[in-house]
């Protein structure tokens, strides 16, 4: 039965990229509909394009005469083939980044927000923030300050790769927009001063006038909205006023968590997990790790060394996938999952499951949640340092990083 096989992922496809297109489009009927028409033509005419010419009629321009987009120039720097740089589908920025988020209360939040809902969280000092995904697959770029540190917070649903980084490059603070190409089905960013690419999943400039420059990562997690509220209660969540008109909480990538291969993708495939596997990925160039989801939902915690350090892995069920059902709140039961140096008060600690939610260290016995903080025995109150890591899918790990060791058959 190839035909229908073939006919139902076309079917399943053109489906995923209307509603990318969607994403993109205006507030009101009248836009919405001129939007779309123009991302359906586009992406009509853009249908056999290697992304390494051409330009946007949707490209900004303002008053300071921005440099062009390196597809608007001949022969760009650049350290990867141009060709492998696809568009997406919406110009740049159809999908719009947040550049001045509104934030709001917990209370306030959990009139619209589920306990499931999954939230990116950063935490900076004494300055916590939650990123709902609800929001992020519609902007998947957040140009924000937190504890007054310039940072961009950027989700790639094609990748489910929630990630961070300081966006202070050599003194200039710089601000990211979405290209509308995809490498490696990944997000590629832009920034607004030079116009140069950036890969989403490594932070590093591709093309253009900053090219091998790297944002430094900023260590983040997916996790409930409850366990953010149940820790952070005086932290901030973004907020719905983004001044765009989106179906917050519907979720336009229905189904992708079931694909069977990913969306615009044709690099390397390999290794010994399925292309859509869901992975927790850690450590640099040198060391790269892949945890598989189905390991730790079965260990529940895994520890290991990675780049010469001691890295503890948790798992803990309560959040829901961004990527399953229509309703983000009604989705698959996914968890979330924190990496950590397993080292309080000075000690290194050995953690095992206690419960289905939470840990324990033989050390001391004390409880510590799947943030990372002991809530109750000698320990409560301590915070263990997080590591930077990433819940992905493995197909975009084997893409960019090969030799990646995996801890698990999944």
């Amino acid at each position: 039965m190839p035909g229908i096989r073939s006919r139902v992922r076309t079917a399943t496809w053109l489906t995923l990229f209307g509603l990318l297109l969607a994403a993109c489009s205006g507030a009101t009927s009248d836009a919405t509909d001129a939007a779309a028409g123009d991302a359906s033509d586009q992406a009509t005419a853009d249908s056999g394009d290697n992304g390494d010419s051409g330009s946007d009629g949707a490209a900004s321009t303002s008053a300071d005469d921005p440099p062009p987009f390196p597809w608007e120039v001949d022969d760009p720097p650049a350290s990867v083939p141009l060709s492998e740089i696809r568009r997406g589908g919406p110009p740049p920025d159809g999908i719009p980044p947040i550049d001045d988020p509104s934030f709001e209360d917990v209370e306030a939040a959990g009139e619209w927000l589920t306990d499931q809902d999954p939230v990116l969280l950063v935490d900076r000092g004494d300055d916590t923030r939650a990123y709902p995904l609800a929001i992020m697959t519609f902007h998947e770029i957040v140009n924000d300050e937190v504890g007054g540190d310039p940072l961009v917070v950027t989700y790639c649903p094609l990748c489910n790769s929630g990630l961070v980084f300081e966006r202070t490059v050599d003194g200039e603070v710089l601000d990211f927009g979405t290209s509308g190409r995809l490498w490696n089905s990944n997000l590629v960013m832009y920034d607004r001063s030079t116009r140069s690419l950036w890969s989403q999943f490594t932070g590093e400039a591709i093309v253009g006038e900053r090219l091998g420059t790297t944002l430094e990562r900023v260590p983040m997690q997916i996790v409930a909205f409850s366990d953010f509220a149940e820790q952070f209660p005086d932290g901030q969540v973004l907020s719905r006023d983004t001044g765009h008109n989106r179906p917050y909480g519907s979720n336009p990538y229905v189904g992708y968590d079931s694909a069977e291969s990913p969306f615009l993708f044709d690099g390397e495939t390999g290794g010994d997990l399925p292309q859509m596997a869901r992975i927790v990925t850690t450590g640099g160039d040198a060391d790269p790790v892949a945890y598989p989801l189905d390991t730790l939902q079965k260990e529940q915690v895994i520890t290991d060394t990675v780049d010469g350090d001691p890295v503890v892995v948790f798992w803990a069920p309560g959040t829901a996938s961004a990527l399953d059902a229509q309703d983000i709140s009604e989705a698959a039961d996914v968890g979330a999952t924190g990496v950590f140096r397993p080292v309080a008060d000075g000690q290194e600690l050995t953690f095992v499951p206690e419960g289905d939610e939470q840990f324990r260290d033989t050390e001391t016995g004390s409880t510590w949640t799947v943030l990372g903080t002991a809530v109750d025995g000698p320990l409560a109150g301590e915070q263990l340092e997080r590591v930077p890591h990433d819940d992905t899918f493995w197909f975009v790990q084997f893409a960019f990083r090969p030799e990646t060791r995996v801890v698990g058959s999944g």
